[in-house]
C-alpha cells in the first residue's frame, strides 16, 4: 500500500485535507511542503504587535457536508463560537439587510419602483445570457442590477463582468420571484436567512488559522516549512526547491495557483508551450486586507457589511471582534474592537498600496461605521497584500482547465484546491479540505471525487 511516494505542494486547506486522510489511512510514504512558516495558506491568521488577531479576509466556518462538519467538530471540540449571521448592505447612507434583492423595501420609493418594474420586465423575456453581466440584467432587471448587483460584483471581482461566465452562481446569488418581492414590500417583511452561511462557527482562539493549526499532528515530521518549489521535472519525477534540495515523487498533489505551477514544469517535448499559452488565460484578482484595531467598544450585532458604492474603497467590512473576543487584546471586547476591510485590485482596478489604509479609514468615517473622534482611538493598523484572492470564472475557463488537468493527470499530477483547481464555486474552506480528502480516497481507494469535477 505504501509503495508509491505521494508529495503534496502547499499546506493550505487542501494539502491539510490530504495529510489528514493519509494519516487516517495509515499511509507512510508521503511528504508535504509549504513555502511559508505556518499552516493554513489563505486561511492562516496573524497576531500583530498590539495583540489583535487578523484573518486574510472575512472567513467563516459553515458547510452542508456532514463529513467536513464531523471533522471540524472533532478538531475544534468546544473551542468555537456559533453565530447567527447578520449581514447588511450599506448604500445611500441606509442599512439594507442582505440579500439586497430580497429586501428592496428599504430603498427610496423611486428606486424601489425602478427595481420592481425592472424585475417584472426581466421575467417577461427568456433571453439567454452570454456572460455574467447579461445574466444579472436578464435575471433581476435593470433596476436591481444597476443599483447593487453590477456595482458590487464589479468591485469584488475587479474585472469587467462581461468577461465572466455565470455557471458558478448557484448558492452564491439569491434568485427570487416577483410575487415574493411584492409580498415582502407590502407586508413589510425582511428576508435575511437566505444562503448556506446563515449560521456559522468561528474558532475561539487564533482566528480562522486556529482551526487549521489543529491539523499539526497530521503533518508532524512529514512537513517541510519554507520550502518553495521552483521546478517540477516530469521526466524524472522530481521537484526542486528554490533554496536547494529536492524530493522524488510517484504521485504529485499540487495546491499552489495553477498558472504558477504550470510555469514550474520542465519542458517535455512541446507541451510546455501549450501549457503556458493555456495557463495565461486563467485570471484572478488580489485583495488588500486592512485591519483597524480600536481601544474602544463598537456596539453592533452585525457580522459583516457589503459596500457597492464607489465612495468606499472596500467591498466588505467585517466586525471582526464580534466573531471571537480573543481577536482583540486579552479577549477584552469591553474596551477593544476590530474591523476587517477588504479592497480588491487587478490590472483593471489598480490600488495604491501606500494609500490604502488611509483610504479605508476615510471610507469607514464616510459610511458612518466609525466617527472622526473614533479615529483617535485607533491603536492598530494592519495591512496584508494577497496577490491571489479569487480565481475568476472567466468565459472559456472550463475548456482551459480541462486541457491542463488532463495533461497533468497523464503525468500522475493532481491539481486541487481554491487555486489549484481554479474553481471559485468550489473554493470555500470546506470544499478545499474535502477536495484533499476525496483526492486521497481516489488515489488509494479508487473512490470517486465529488467536490472536484473535471
Amino acid at each position: 500500500m505504501n509503495s508509491n511516494r505521494i508529495v503534496i505542494i502547499g499546506a493550505g486547506p487542501t494539502g491539510l485535507g490530504c495529510a489528514y486522510r493519509l494519516n487516517k489511512l495509515g499511509y507512510k510514504n508521503w511528504a508535504i511542503y509549504e513555502k511559508e512558516d505556518r499552516l493554513g495558506g489563505l486561511a492562516r491568521s496573524f497576531k500583530d504587535k498590539n495583540g489583535f488577531t487578523w484573518d486574510i479576509g472575512g472567513h467563516v466556518m459553515f458547510s452542508q457536508c456532514r463529513h467536513y462538519n464531523a471533522l471540524a467538530d472533532n478538531l475544534l471540540g468546544n473551542d468555537f463560537i456559533s453565530h447567527q449571521r447578520e449581514s447588511w448592505i450599506r448604500m445611500l447612507f441606509r442599512w439594507i439587510p442582505y440579500p439586497f434583492q430580497n429586501n428592496i423595501r428599504y430603498l427610496p420609493k423611486d428606486l424601489m419602483l425602478e427595481c420592481l418594474l425592472g424585475l417584472i420586465q426581466a421575467k417577461s423575456n427568456d433571453r439567454k445570457a452570454d456572460n455574467f453581466a447579461q445574466w444579472l440584467f436578464n435575471t433581476f432587471g435593470k433596476g436591481i442590477a444597476k443599483a447593487f448587483l453590477v456595482p458590487y460584483n464589479t468591485k469584488v471581482w475587479a474585472v469587467p463582468l462581461d468577461t465572466m461566465d455565470y455557471g458558478w452562481v448557484k448558492q452564491r446569488i439569491s434568485v427570487l420571484n416577483t410575487e415574493k418581492m411584492l409580498w415582502n414590500i407590502i407586508m413589510r417583511l425582511d428576508e435575511k436567512g437566505w444562503g448556506p452561511n446563515n449560521r456559522f462557527k468561528f474558532p475561539l482562539y487564533g482566528g480562522t488559522g486556529g482551526f487549521f493549526d489543529k491539523f499539526k499532528p497530521f503533518v508532524n515530521k512529514r512537513i517541510g516549512y519554507k520550502k518553495n518549489v521552483a521546478r517540477v521535472d516530469l521526466a524524472s519525477k522530481i521537484i526542486e526547491f528554490d533554496r536547494g534540495g529536492y524530493d522524488k515523487y510517484d504521485i504529485l498533489v499540487n495546491t499552489v495557483p495553477l498558472d504558477m505551477f504550470v510555469r514550474m514544469i520542465k519542458p517535455v517535448k512541446t507541451d510546455r508551450a501549450y501549457l503556458f499559452k493555456e495557463a495565461d488565460k486563467l485570471k484572478h484578482n488580489g485583495i488588500f486586507v486592512v485591519g483597524i484595531g480600536l481601544k474602544k467598544k463598537i456596539k453592533s450585532t452585525r457580522c459583516w457589511v457589503y459596500f457597492p458604492q464607489k465612495t468606499s474603497p472596500f467591498y466588505r467590512m467585517t466586525y471582526f471582534s464580534r466573531y471571537s473576543p480573543h481577536n482583540v487584546p486579552e479577549g477584552d471586547t469591553d474596551n477593544y474592537s476590530s474591523l476587517l476591510c477588504e479592497v480588491s485590485f487587478s490590472e483593471y482596478r489598480p490600488v495604491d498600496e501606500s494609500q490604502v489604509i488611509d483610504a479605508v479609514m476615510k471610507g469607514l468615517v464616510r459610511e458612518g461605521i466609525i466617527s472622526k473622534a473614533d479615529t483617535q482611538e485607533i491603536i492598530s493598523k494592519w495591512l496584508k497584500k494577497i496577490d491571489y484572492a479569487y480565481p475568476i470564472p472567466t468565459l472559456g475557463r472550463d475548456i482551459v482547465l480541462s486541457g491542463i488537468q488532463a495533461f497533468l493527470a497523464e503525468n500522475n499530477i493532481y491539481s486541487r484546491g481554491r487555486f489549484g483547481a481554479w474553481k471559485y464555486e468550489a473554493g470555500n474552506m470546506d470544499h478545499c479540505v474535502m477536495m484533499g480528502i476525496e483526492l486521497i480516497d481516489r488515489i488509494l481507494l479508487g473512490k470517486k471525487e465529488n467536490i472536484w469535477k473535471p
